[in-house]
């Protein structure tokens, strides 16, 4: 496993421990009367990052959920072009969540969109999330170019 992945998923990793701690120091705030006030906005984020960088690892190690039912019992020819077929619609459906998410963004450009209680500035996130989705997009058009893996 090289650095950069190696990094991917400790840092998905910790946002995801990040996201747990949050939920638990806002439980305990509210059952001792000092709330921890946006910890539901900060949730959110760290939650968008760790799940991105999931989507991003499993793409890169071809370990996206697959209806195993179907393409185990597939061989040859047929087995190679139903993965082609699930990874192409793979890549359709991503590029409609790139294009909604990128109407959102266009919509909202200059509304200065920002959390309530935090702060948080929800261009940047978006931007993240769009950033993603075209790397996660790319690397399945790299898949569906190379073929089936032996």
């Amino acid at each position: 496993m090289n650095a950069a992945k190696t990094m991917m998923i400790w840092t998905g990793g910790v946002a995801l421990i990040i996201a747990a701690a949050l939920n638990l120091l806002a439980v305990i705030g509210r059952h001792t009367g000092l709330p921890l006030k946006g910890a539901i906005e900060l949730v959110q984020v760290v939650v968008l990052i760790g799940g991105s960088l999931a989507l991003v690892a499993a793409t890169l190690g071809r370990n996206h959920a697959r209806v195993h039912l179907i393409l185990d019992r597939l061989t040859g020819s047929n087995r190679d072009v139903a993965e082609w077929v699930c990874t192409a619609l793979s890549i359709l459906f991503y590029l409609m969540l790139l294009g909604g998410s990128c109407w959102l963004a266009a919509d909202l450009w200059g509304s200065q969109e920002v959390s309530e209680l935090v702060g948080v500035p929800w261009w940047a996130m978006r931007a993240f999330l769009n950033i993603t989705l075209v790397v996660i997009i790319a690397l399945l058009v790299r898949q569906l170019v190379e073929g089936r893996r032996p």
